[in-house]
């Protein structure tokens, strides 16, 4: 556990721009970037902005769905 501290007070004494790239590094190691997983989203959010744009599909307000949902699950 020493160690570990004595390497975070290291990282705290870095400068502001070196620490947020250890941040960014660290961050992205633990949620590796998945680019086949984001290329699909990417298709899945283009597709249902063209059905919504098309009229394929009917818009329902946020507070419409949320109240549903509230109903849904309060008794």
């Amino acid at each position: 556990m020493t160690k570990t501290r004595e390497l975070i007070d290291e990282a705290i004494s870095l400068p502001v721009e070196i620490r947020t790239k250890i941040i960014e590094e660290l961050f992205r190691s633990l949620n590796p970037l998945q680019k086949n997983v984001d290329e699909l989203w990417a298709q899945e959010a283009e597709k249902r902005v063209e059905e919504i744009q098309t009229g394929k599909v009917k818009k329902i307000p946020g507070d419409v769905v949320f109240h549903k949902l509230q109903d849904k699950f309060s008794s």
